[in-house]
């Protein structure tokens, strides 16, 4: 068979199929993966890590697809064959959970994982299709030219293939190994946890260090001097008064480790001693300054192994007070840096050791085209997303099925016909208005209202006085919605770019993802220079012009009033509010809208 070429854009993730002429390469060296493995079994922190990424990878969903000419993965049709087979990978979207999510320990732990692909059979040999499982190292060994693979306490032999390009034999076990190869070795297996080894030896010395001073009766309590003559508790065989001392502090020490909650954990030795001496002596105490180093130490060493995974160092050390918009941030860096890498490690191997060649196989023409590749769709959900349902369903993007479905309602909550035909302001089938209860203007100020005489208006100039005053109260709030919704943007769009931008330090890049876009003005200071030099405002209002023709105003004044408010608030550094809005419905330009 000839050798396969790879199709263009294809990832460089490895995988490997076994072969038995990979028997006779250098063995790649794994004794780190003993020690990964332990300190996961050890450490919650690197457990809850590994676990954090098994949780993620399991959300996602497995999809067949190709490059369009931007390089951007396309689903296939339902019908074709590639979507067929990827439907079946692992018995379906549950099983793939399963297995996605099982490879986000062995990625962060190990490395590397293996696949078995294995015939299913009933108690009367009928195929039920094929039994996916994900192992670790150490459940996959080599013994002479096959693999040998522990399932559910039993042996399995793998067979090895002459050809790694050779067609799947689906009657045959097949093993895929999944690695995220070393820089330095492509075969060798790399992981965060690998390189941070020393770090969580560290670590766990200093978690037996603060163990021992938690444990420890004499750092705790110390010894307390009291007066008239020292006097030791008798025991039946009494000796010295040095060895009674000893005696007493050792007691007291053991039963305190054993029952912590006894007395012995919490009162002080007590001790008799000549009163004269009494303002001669003070409180004795076994403490060092490396008790409080020790903590301090470990909570750095903590830190360290956070800031050494491929996510937000946040994610593992808790995200305090974070607002919903730093969350946000924190977890579509998570997502794209961390969770996205691993799971295109995955594809990869799903693709070039099992879809292309079973495309292969059945001579389909575009084998080498398709990928397995994946969709984090369900894990970029954000938590204001009724909120955006809301702006989306004001520019008409969205039916009100969708709208009320995102934010929490049935269909059974939508509004029956004299409803809407009351708060659209049209008759009632008695012919009779209805009364309307409409927003109205929330400031204390009385909008101005235009002076023009209606006769001489043109169509494009109608007013507000020649509409009754209901529906006007209805277009006023109408424009401030949408003006102020264009403002928010805005600020928003220009603390975006301001992340990025050398006012915000990479210092202060952490603190930064916990403050709303529209408020990073306001903690990081911009000139007028730098809003021109950075383009902070290029493509605001782009939208402003359309909006100004449909509620009848001018748009070049509409874009200069804008323009320099978002200036003078960028220059004050002060936050963009609501009734500000109303204060700018009110200048020149804007009358004709209130």
């Amino acid at each position: 068979m000839t050798a396969r070429t790879r199709p263009r854009g294809e990832l460089t993730a490895s995988a490997a199929r076994y072969t038995a002429r990979r028997l006779r390469t250098k063995p790649v060296d794994g004794s780190w993966q003993e020690r990964a493995w332990l300190f996961y079994d050890e450490t919650p922190e690197v457990r809850f890590a590994a676990r954090w990424y098994s949780n993620a990878m399991g959300r996602a969903l497995l999809f067949a697809g190709r490059r369009d000419e931007k390089g951007k993965v396309v689903p296939l049709p339902a019908g074709h064959r590639a979507a067929e087979l990827v439907a079946e990978i692992a018995g379906g979207p549950d099983g793939q959970a399963q297995l996605l999510g099982g490879f986000g320990p062995h990625l962060t732990i190990a490395g590397e994982g293996w696949i078995i692909v294995r015939p299913k059979e009933d108690s009367r040999g009928n195929a039920l299709g094929a039994d996916w499982r994900v192992l670790s190292t150490q459940e996959v060994k080599q013994q002479g030219t096959k693999l040998v693979a522990e399932i559910d306490g039993e042996e399995v032999a793998i067979p090895g293939a002459e050809d790694e390009n050779a067609p799947l034999d689906t009657e045959d076990p097949v093993a895929i190994r999944v690695w995220e190869s070393h820089p330095r070795r492509h075969l060798e297996a790399d992981s965060a946890v690998r390189s941070a080894l020393g770090l969580l030896e560290e670590l766990k010395l200093l978690n037996a260090a603060v163990a021992a001073i938690a444990r420890s009766r004499l750092t705790g309590r110390g010894i307390v001097l009291v007066p008239q003559g020292t006097k030791f508790p008798t025991t039946p065989n009494q000796g010295d008064e040095e060895d009674d001392l000893i005696d007493v502090l050792m007691t007291v020490a053991e039963t305190a480790y054993k029952e912590p909650d006894s007395a012995a954990a919490t009162v002080p030795i007590i001790l008799e001693v000549p009163a004269d001496q009494i303002p001669n002596i003070k409180r004795l105490t076994f403490e060092s300054d490396f008790d409080t180093l020790a903590i301090q130490l470990r909570e750095e060493a903590i830190r360290r192994f956070a800031n050494g995974l491929e996510v937000p160092a946040e994610i593992l050390l808790g995200q305090g007070d974070i607002n919903h918009w730093g969350q946000w941030a924190l977890k579509d860096e998570a997502i794209t840096l961390g969770v996205e890498p691993k799971l295109a490690t995955v594809t990869h191997a799903l693709t070039t050791q099992y879809l292309q060649p079973l495309l292969e196989a059945e001579d389909v023409a575009d084998a080498l085209d398709c990928l397995v590749w994946y969709d984090t769709s369900p894990l970029r959900v954000r938590t204001n997303r009724a909120e955006t349902a809301l702006k989306v369903h004001e520019a008409g993007a969205i039916s009100d099925a969708a709208l009320r479905r995102e934010t929490g309602f049935t269909d059974t909550d939508a509004p029956t016909e004299e409803e809407r035909r009351r708060r659209q302001g049209e008759q009632a089938p008695d012919g009779q208005q209805q009364n309307q209860q409409l927003p109205v203007d929330e400031s204390n100020a009385e909008p101005e209202q235009p002076t023009t005489d209606p006769a001489e208006q043109g169509p494009g100039d109608q007013t507000a006085a020649t509409v009754p005053v209901d529906v006007a109260a209805l277009r006023y709030q109408t424009v401030l919605a949408a003006i102020d919704g264009v403002i928010h943007n805005a600020m928003c769009m220009v603390g975006e770019k301001i992340r990025v931008k050398p006012a915000c330090p990479r210092s202060e890049r952490g603190r930064s993802r916990e403050i709303a876009p529209g408020e990073l003005h306001t903690h990081f200071p911009v000139s007028d220079e730098q809003v021109d030099q950075w383009h902070l405002l290029i493509g605001a209002w782009d939208r402003v012009p359309e909006m100004a023709q449909r509620y009848g105003f001018e748009a070049e004044c509409l874009i200069d009033t804008l323009d320099n408010y978002a200036r003078a608030l960028i220059a004050a550094r002060m936050k963009h509010t609501y009734e500000e809005t109303v204060r700018l419905l009110r200048s020149s330009c804007l009358r004709l809208a209130a």
